[in-house]
């Protein structure tokens, strides 16, 4: 898709990243919990993680990734020697699922920390941007969910424009 200019490449998810791709969706799922919430948020976070869960999400990622081909796209770093590992994610729900919130789901963006700031998230959000505007939506427009205490990501999110529209409230079942 594109070379950032730190050298790391952004492409669609494959089947083969999965290994890799779970271990940042644990990062993911472990910095909601430890970084915008106490102790309850972070043990329930990490309970979820089960071996059935990963078996479950992943599976999901495959469907998604089969039936929408780039609504999730994985950042690749190459190392000098040929090795190349994963170090972010996006994932921009499935066209079929728009009908959700009548538009363009951003459902995750996770990049790992040692490359926040190098414009690998900009590249990220640019292949889901690219990816909602192929979608048949209808309202024109992205949403996704942010932490309110994530003040790193609400920045990010803002840069690129977005702005409340509507709350989002939960409870327990």
């Amino acid at each position: 898709m594109s070379e950032t200019p730190d050298g790391v490449e952004v492409r669609p998810y494959e089947p083969g990243d999965a290994a890799a791709f779970w271990e940042l969706k644990r990062g993911f799922e472990l910095g909601l919990g430890a970084g915008t919430g106490g102790d309850d948020k972070l043990s329930t976070y990490e309970a979820k993680l089960t071996d059935d869960y990963r078996e479950r999400y992943l599976s999901w990622v495959e469907r998604c990734a089969t039936d929408d081909p780039g609504c999730v796209v994985v950042a690749e770093a190459s190392s000098g020697d040929g090795d190349a590992n994963l170090v972010g994610y996006a994932f921009a729900l499935p066209e079929e699922m728009t009908f959700i919130w009548d538009a363009a789901v951003l459902n995750e963006l996770f990049l790992d920390a040692d490359y926040r700031g190098t414009g690998v998230a900009d590249e990220l959000m640019e292949a889901v941007l690219d990816h909602a505007r192929s979608q048949d939506l209808p309202l024109d427009r992205i949403v996704l969910d942010v932490d309110e205490a994530n003040g790193r990501a609400r920045a990010f999110y803002e840069r690129y424009g977005f702005d409340h529209w509507g709350e989002l409230v939960a409870r327990d079942l």
